[in-house]
């Protein structure tokens, strides 16, 4: 461990003698050990006891002349820490992260490393001179190996550690050991250990400076003499040095009055703090920024955090330097220009958000959460209520320095100025109604003396973009000196205040509006006019707990709850007024056109997370006495491990477990991890309250409710959304971990009452902004806690909350391909989390649909809800599979006949909604569809063949689902009797036609397929088909196919037809050697062939006709001029064997004559353009050529003519006619 020493060395004056001469008795250096007594301790114990703590030695020293040994003894004595906890903070994560670490986690932090130390007796040579703690810790060999014979064992390892102190602190540690960490090594905490607990074993000296005035000129020469022979390696050449200055007149050292004392104390203007070594601490965050996002990395600079606030907590000093530290780290670290660039690029260019979501944003967002964390801890330190004026100075600058370097991120890390129309909507939301009040109330404002704005005009402005410290620089214009905030925090119930109405509610219960309240009358109404938002009161809060101030935050906390529930009384009766006047009006859905309020900014996604410290405050004063610290229960080091399990859940939320929504819907809430421990609760009545039944639980949960129903906007940006979705998921769990019992059933009614009645103001409300965000995850949560107690207000919350208020006017009901909606996506700012938030409606949906399983009408309610609300095709489908597999379970369960129907209604409405739109599931849509009809029964299957044109592509309708329909399988599955199987039969031979008719090309084969059973729906089909093949609707390769097939089936001469009109649309010219029709051409000769001989003349003048490819001609014509192929599928069921045909007479006189001009025709163009690399393929095919020629009988002679044209033709191709005669003469 580094060597440290403290910020400087206080110089000793060289006094005659300062102590009681009790070294002439041979005591005075040499103090006998100090044992603990049960006994009461003396005036001289307690006196040093306080002095020790809160008085510099060296104060000590100027005022009194003279001070007896044994009063200086006593105080050093009790200079040391007292508490254990102390060292533990410096040698060790937080004490809250340690909570939830194993047994093996626990051997590896230095504390406990130094506590095994210390109790297996490794300290040795304990020496306390003055303020200077020396000793020996001893580390012995490793002993897990056994040792194998000649193995020499590792010997024991000694390390010297020492040690300063002054008033109760530890201010410099050193070791001789390497370790090089921000805590200090197990070395220097057993030896601390060992002097708190064995004081009265340590061998306590006064300062070494009053040892020396005891000396004289011949013994400090032999101890000077003695130090050198000891230490002559190292202490010489200083010795020396020293010595030379000394002996020189003017040097400085003469004419410094004293000399220093390393053991006398420390200087009483230092900072008194304990030792922090900020070399390493800068170090060691530096490297785990270089780490990038590493989970490792990630969990070291949490714990940093988790320290700083352990710290805060214990009123430590070290603190805001720790965080100085960080800070400085942060802002060092070489990505934050990249990211920074990227940000002007996003402002720039409208879709680089957008891009770089789908390519993967540079800064990651755990580190953008890290920024946060910085933020917040500021806002902390700067709130500290006991800070001086001097430290919030020093810390502002130290913000606005930060706040101006260029590389420093913003609030808003997709921050991007508003213009156009989402300018307009953002301005639109801003504007309230025009009513009279509000105007007299604005002009009020701005008549308001100058004094009674000083607070306001405190706060500077914001600049735009805010960065990361604007809030804690606009925290740092808050005082704490306000009257009104004194008798909350104080608690004096005595003090006289004017009773402003603004301060206090009906039960004459104090509020918390602001730093400066004013209350007006307008219109014989009392109006306050507040200066501090519910963020900034909740930001004092959790500032007084960081900073160790539990009972005075929880006084502020009831305040500020009592406050936002008077604000939603009065907002409940503005609503309830502008119904009354009639100037509201709004959708069925609840939605406003021109809404009289909107939150921009709300409560659930702010940057300080007013809500959660609220809520935190509150209910951590509910905890039961055997409970662990609430932040060991959701602290970051719990959040840490299970984050990717929160967000994996909150992204398949959806997919609603079947077997939980059986046994009990209330359990199927998301984010719940059943091995996690959840904390307990009991009720405990607020201080000083007449009710009963206000307990902090009750406060906590309102506060919670009231901040989760909040109305707000959709905040700009990707990670404001998803930190608002995140903050709105862990209050949830932290609500779903209360037990409920009759009395927060009541909060919960009471509440959701309210939430309903809000209006705009609420996010339940009628009447609110398009632009807010949905309700479906609270929702959720309200209605499982509220179904066992209240249905009809479980169903009211979850039918309400089930719309999605974005998508109302918007006609594209399906996403596009990059599963969000492009009228969504194309807007600012963008809805970048709507998939997630469609899920969690689903999952909503889902929830109630599972519920209402057994009230017909409740079910319908919400099935018409989701069909109504929910848009998106995808989630309607994963809604339609839970309701069917709740319906029909799997484990052969009992049926719910009511619910599988009303899957089935949803997976219509699928059906419908992606008919004409693209679907990557639309397959599985389909083949599901068709499972739950077969599962409803037969009225379902018919239904859906009648109506299959609004349902299925007509592909669809003869593929799938009448294969499957009319499958062997569905038939026994539902087990029809004849007439029912006729039915079926009829249905789908009139579907088969239908789809024949409007596309042919797709259809024609599944039509004749399923119209096989009846001839005059075969006949219609294949009809149909003929038509398409003369109007060209149908290709050749078609055409050949369903050919094939009726060839297959029996009906050749109907295959002749289809293969003649499939030739007469083929066109092959005399290169086409690799056409694909070249086998189903090969297959239509044969078949025309052995139909007989006026089939094959029929189809010969067409394909010479359409083929040109001499090769094929040949070969078709060897073929035909063999004997026919039998035919199996004759009408009198006989093999008909013929003679060969002529090749002299019709028909095969026409193809030869084709063939032989083909190869002439091909000769002369393939030596148009030939190349030397193929002239051994032009030969080989002359001599094919060849072949076909001898079949004629002028052949040869034609074929001789062929070869003397080209000898004249091409006489220039030297080497070509060379081979062309060697070969053919």
């Amino acid at each position: 461990m580094a060597v440290n020493s403290s910020s400087a060395k206080r110089m000793c004056c060289l006094r005659v003698c300062s102590i009681s001469r009790l070294a002439m008795t041979g005591e005075g250096s040499d103090c006998a050990p100090l044992r603990f007594s049960r006994s009461v301790e003396s005036l001289l114990d307690i006196c040093a006891k306080v002095v020790a703590f809160h008085i510099p030695f060296q104060r000590i020293e100027e005022r009194y002349e003279r001070i007896p040994e044994p009063v200086q003894t006593r105080i050093i004595y009790w200079s040391f820490p007292r508490n254990e906890r102390d060292i533990c903070m410096y040698s060790s994560l937080s004490m809250d992260s340690m909570v939830n670490c194993s047994n093996s986690d626990h051997q590896k932090v230095p504390f406990y490393k130094g506590l095994k130390l210390y109790e297996s007796g490794a300290v040795d040579n304990v020496l306390q001179v003055g303020f200077h703690l020396s000793g020996v810790v001893s580390v012995k060999a490793s002993t897990n190996n056994i040792p194998q014979p000649g193995y020499v064992p590792e010997p024991e390892k000694r390390f010297r550690v020492s040690i300063t102190f002054d008033r109760c602190k530890i201010t410099s540690v050193t070791c001789t050991c390497d370790t090089k960490d921000i805590f200090w090594c197990q070395h220097v905490v057993a030896l601390a250990l060992y002097r708190i607990r064995n004081p009265n074993l340590v061998k306590l000296r006064v300062p070494i400076s009053e040892t020396l005035l005891q000396l004289d000129r011949q013994q400090l020469q032999k101890l000077l003499q003695y130090m050198i022979a000891e230490h002559h390696t190292e202490v010489l050449p200083t010795a020396q040095k020293l010595a030379d200055e000394i002996l020189q007149t003017r040097s400085i050292i003469n004419k410094i009055a004293g000399a220093p004392d390393p053991t006398a104390g420390a200087c009483a203007e230092d900072e008194h703090s304990w030792h922090l070594d900020e070399e390493q601490v800068s170090e060691q965050v530096r490297s785990y920024l270089s780490q990038g996002g590493y989970y490792n990395a990630t969990k070291q600079l949490n714990a940093l955090f988790a320290k700083v606030k352990e710290m805060l907590r214990a009123k430590d000093s070290n603190a805001a330097r720790m965080l100085r530290l960080i800070t400085e780290q942060f802002l060092s670290d070489p990505r934050l220009p990249i990211w920074r660039s990227q940000v002007a690029m996003q402002r720039q260019q409208p879709s680089f958000t957008y891009t770089c979501r789908l390519q993967g944003t540079p800064m990651t967002d755990k580190c953008r959460q890290l920024w946060d964390q910085l933020g917040a801890l500021w806002v902390c330190v700067v709130l500290n209520p006991h800070g001086t004026q001097s430290e919030r100075e020093q810390w502002r600058s130290l913000l606005e320095k930060w706040s101006h370097l260029p590389v420093c991120p913003l609030e808003d890390a997709d921050f991007r100025p508003l213009n156009g129309s989402g300018l307009k909507r953002r301005i639109s939301a801003l504007e309230d109604s025009s009513d009279e009040e509000e105007e007299e109330a604005d002009r009020m404002k701005r008549n308001l003396s100058q004094s009674q704005m000083t607070a306001r005009r405190s706060t500077p402005p914001p600049s735009l973009p805010r960065t990361i410290f604007h809030r804690a620089l606009e925290a740092s214009h808050l005082q704490w000196d306000d009257s009104h905030l004194r008798y909350i925090l104080d608690n004096e119930r005595n003090m006289h205040l004017p009773q402003n109405p603004c301060n206090f509610n009906s039960q004459n219960y104090p509020l918390w509006n602001g730093t400066t309240s004013i209350c007006c009358e307008i219109k014989l109404r009392k109006i306050c006019l507040c200066t501090e938002n519910i963020p900034t009161a909740c930001a004092r809060v959790e500032a007084l707990r960081c900073h160790g101030y539990r009972q005075e935050a929880l006084r502020l906390a009831v305040a500020v709850v009592r406050t936002m529930k008077r604000q939603q009384r009065e907002w409940q009766c503005k609503w309830q007024l502008e119904q009354d006047k009639g100037t509201s009006s709004c959708k069925s859905s609840g939605i406003s056109t021109n809404p009289i309020h909107s939150n921009t900014e709300g409560w659930i996604g702010n940057p300080l997370d007013p809500i959660g410290s609220l809520f935190d405050t509150l209910a951590e004063a509910s905890l039961t006495f055997d409970s662990k610290p609430f932040d060991a229960y959701y602290g970051a080091f719990a959040n840490e491990g299970n984050s990717s399990t929160t967000n994996q859940s909150s992204s398949s939320s959806s997919a609603v477990n079947s077997s939980l929504l059986e046994e009990s819907p209330i359990n199927t809430s998301t984010n719940i991890l059943p091995s996690r421990e959840k904390p307990r609760y009991q009720h405990v009545i607020v201080s000083e309250s007449r009710d009963r039944n206000e307990t902090y639980l009750c406060l906590a949960i309102e506060a919670a409710l009231m901040g989760l129903g909040q109305q707000r906007l959709m905040p700009p940006g990707f990670y404001a959304q998803e930190k608002a979705c995140k903050q709105e998921d862990k209050l949830i769990t932290k609500l779903q971990d209360i037990e409920l019992d009759s009395i927060l059933v009541a909060v919960l009614r009471k509440q959701s009452i309210l939430l309903l009645e809000g209006g705009p103001f609420s996010g339940l409300g009628c009447g609110i902004h398009a632009e807010s965000v949905p309700m479906h995850t609270f929702a959720k949560y309200l209605f499982n806690a509220l179904l066992p107690y209240d249905p009809d207000l479980a169903y009211r919350v979850g039918l309400r909350a089930m719309r999605l208020p974005i998508l109302e006017d918007h006609d594209d009901p399906d996403e596009a391909s990059l599963g969000v909606h492009n009228g969504i996506i194309g807007r600012y700012p963008r809805w970048f989390t709507l998939g997630h938030i469609e899920m969690q409606q689903c999952s909503l949906a889902a929830t109630m649909l599972c519920a209402a399983k057994g009230d017909i009408s409740r079910l319908r309610t919400v099935l018409k809800s989701a069909q109504r609300n929910i848009h998106s095709s995808t989630q309607l489908f994963k809604l339609a599979q839970d309701a069917f597999r709740i319906a029909v379970p799997m484990d052969g369960g009992p049926r719910h006949n009511s619910l599988l129907n009303a899957a089935f209604e949803l997976g219509l409405q699928v059906m419908r909604m992606t008919l004409t739109s693209l679907s990557w599931r639309r397959r599985d849509m389909v083949r599901w569809l068709v499972t739950c009809a077969t599962e409803v029964g037969l009225e379902a299957l018919v239904s859906i063949m009648h109506n299959w044109y609004s349902l299925f592509t007509p592909i669809e309708a003869t593929g799938p689902v009448a294969s499957s329909i009319m499958s062997h399988s569905t038939v026994m599955r539902l087990g029809l009797d004849f007439n029912q199987q006729e039915e079926l039969s009829t249905c789908a031979r009139t579907l088969a036609l239908q789809c024949a008719t409007k596309d042919p090309p797709n259809c024609a084969l599944n039509a004749l397929t399923l119209c096989e059973s009846d001839p005059f729906a075969f006949e219609a089909a294949y009809q149909i088909v003929v038509d398409a093949g003369s109007t060209a609707i149908m290709n050749s390769g078609q055409l050949f196919t369903v050919a094939r097939y009726m060839e297959h089936r029996g009906y050749p001469h109907r295959a002749y037809k289809l293969a003649l009109l499939a030739i007469k649309s083929v066109h092959i010219s005399y290169n086409g050697d690799n056409h694909p029709s070249i086998n189903d051409i090969h297959w239509a000769c044969s078949l025309a062939h052995g139909l007989g001989k006026s089939e094959l003349s029929s189809l010969i003048p067409v394909l010479v006709k359409n083929v040109q490819c001499a090769p094929i001609l040949s070969d078709i014509l060897r073929r035909c001029s063999m004997g026919a192929p039998g035919l199996g599928t004759c009408a009198d069921g006989k093999r008909r064997c013929l003679k060969p045909l002529p090749l002299d007479k019709t028909p095969l006189r026409q193809l030869l004559d084709a063939a032989i001009a083909a190869y002439v025709n091909t000769t002369h163009s393939r030596l148009t353009h030939i190349s030397p690399r193929h002239y051994g393929d032009f030969i080989e095919f002359l001599g094919k050529a060849r072949e076909t020629f001898l079949l004629a009988a002028d052949g040869p002679i034609q074929f001789a003519s062929l070869i003397d044209n080209m000898k004249m033709v091409y006489k220039g191709k030297k080497k070509l006619m060379f081979l062309v005669k060697e070969r053919f003469g």
